[in-house]
């Protein structure tokens, strides 16, 4: 069983059962499961064959889910790449993934007719139709170019959906997922079949979900976390997907109250927003049973207004590219434990060790390691980076955890953002907790910078409510009365916004250059 054998089976058992909304228009699955065949099919008439690698520069857009599912039928490989990266960025992965065809928004056409000349492996170039006048767009471009490019709607239109039968295996690379690179270049997660199978699949029974769910996807469907928790797994399920191109509170709000969403998943970040929203109240999420959590870490103090506000629990969770992704969440049909990533989810195990691979005692801090169906086969023309992530059947995360005796694990920090000062580890998860338990402070993120005398010393960046006036020393006062001597932050600088990724990371990178520019001016 995969993904797509899943999905065929629901279009045929209940041919009317809404597989996605998307902009006012209901997409049945029986429809959805025609249209991937009709656009595989059309992939294959191009000479996409299995094994091939198929990238998208695709957002929250029915063109996404249909071109991964058809790119698995065809038992070729999809390369999902952020499309608001940097040309660079883009031009790195698409390199480096041996792409033979791009599937990419309207408007990054131009960014096509540049780079066409510099991407050697790719042969085709299929170009959804997002602006109006992209189809003119698409005539206009040079004889050379225009032979290597094609109209999304046009090719599944012109598409019989006759497709040559193609054996996937489980061990079969499905997707390969590019982290985030937030040390060195991004490497690509090769994730099989089975990986993502087994995860949407123990993740939707985990979670309860069920048929009538309707489930809001408003994380952007390139990144693992949604690619899992808001598509596959409800898709797993025969549920429907409340597919929104782009995340705000506002259109939420609206959305989860005109379709009655049961289910509800986003990033630390967009809890806040929704819980900063003024015209946000209890009714609007009237309908939501479950409302889950990942990315990051969910201050707790945030976790707690949230739910007071809107009534609903919220389950947090854990997981990484790698694991795809998800490794443990708070159970549903137990206690939650604010502040906790929960507990193994069903076939997949986590434990938490030392530097030598042995398990610590329950309470103690170390680098938590996963194994299960669900953990990479490993990183794309990287064996040295795989070897020491997969060691002995086990992935290390890089992240620092604590277990405690009920089976809950914390994430501490990741080890490498780890603040040593005058020889006493401090974690920036910690002093940022307290800095959003203040009634002045929207947002919150700690990271080490050089420090003459201790090595390293605390610097926090805090955004403040609006009409708040800046008082640093009151701000240090307030942790010195909180915290530990070395862990009050030496210096607190204020912005307008902290720095963050597609999903609402904080880019802790960003900040520390941010620190370089400052004390060289």
């Amino acid at each position: 069983m995969n993904l797509v054998s899943t999905v065929r089976e629901t279009a045929l058992k209940q041919p009317e059962k809404i597989a996605y909304h998307f902009m006012g228009k209901d997409t049945s699955y029986a429809e959805f499961d025609a249209t991937v065949s009709r656009l595989a099919s059309a992939l294959e008439d191009l000479g996409v064959e299995k094994g091939d690698h198929v990238a998208f520069l695709l957002g929250n857009t029915p063109h996404f889910l249909l071109s991964l599912y058809a790119t698995m039928r065809l038992g070729a490989t999809a390369i999902p790449i952020n499309p608001i990266y940097t040309p660079d960025e883009i031009s790195y992965i698409i390199h480096n993934s041996d792409a033979k065809a791009v599937i990419a928004i309207g408007q990054l056409l131009p960014l096509v007719e540049k780079a066409a000349s510099a991407f050697t492996s790719v042969e085709h170039y299929i170009v959804c139709e997002t602006e109006q006048d992209t189809a003119e767009k698409v005539l206009e471009l040079p004889e050379q170019l225009k032979s290597k490019v094609r109209l999304f709607s046009e090719l599944v239109m012109g598409s019989t959906g006759a497709l040559t039968p193609v054996e996937v295996e489980e061990d079969d690379t499905a997707i390969i997922l590019y982290t985030s690179g937030t040390t060195g270049s991004p490497k690509g997660a090769m994730l099989t079949h089975k990986n993502l199978y087994s995860n949407a699949k123990d993740v939707a029974d985990y979670l309860g979900f069920q048929a009538g769910d309707r489930v809001v996807a408003t994380l952007p469907v390139f990144h693992v976390f949604a690619l899992t928790v808001v598509v596959n797994a409800p898709l797993v399920r025969g549920a429907e997907i409340l597919l929104v191109p782009r995340f705000s509170p506002g259109d939420v709000f609206n959305l989860i109250r005109e379709k009655k969403a049961t289910v509800f998943a986003g990033v630390p970040t967009m809890y806040n927003f929704l819980y900063q929203y003024p015209e946000g109240k209890k009714e609007d999420f009237a309908s939501v049973r479950l409302a889950i959590s990942g990315g990051s870490s969910l201050p707790v103090a945030l976790l707690h207004n949230f739910e007071e506000k809107f009534d609903v629990r919220v389950s947090e969770g854990y997981g990484l590219s790698e694991a795809s992704p998800v490794t443990c969440f708070n159970p549903i049909e137990r206690d939650r434990i604010p502040g906790s990533i929960g507990t193994s989810i069903v076939n997949v195990e986590n434990k938490v060790v030392n530097e030598l691979g042995e398990e610590v005692p329950d309470g103690e801090v170390g680098e938590l390691i996963v194994r299960g169906p669900n953990v990479m086969k490993g990183y794309y023309k990287m064996p040295e980076e795989t070897a020491v992530a997969l060691r002995d059947g086990w992935l290390y995360t890089g992240d620092l955890a604590r277990r405690d005796e009920s089976g809950y694990f914390y994430i501490v920090d990741r080890k490498k953002d780890l603040v040593i000062v005058g020889g006493y580890n401090v974690y920036p998860r910690e002093v940022e907790e307290v800095l959003f338990e203040h009634k002045d402070i929207v947002e919150a993120a700690v990271i080490g910078v050089p420090d003459l005398d201790f090595g390293e010393a605390v610097h926090a960046f805090v955004v403040l409510k609006d009409g708040v006036e800046e008082d640093r020393e009151a701000l240090i006062d307030y942790c010195a009365r909180k915290l530990a001597k070395y862990k009050v932050p030496k210096q607190i600088e204020f912005l307008e916004e902290l720095p963050k990724n597609t999903t609402g990371k904080i880019l802790r990178r960003s900040l520390s250059n941010h620190v370089t520019a400052v004390s060289k001016s």
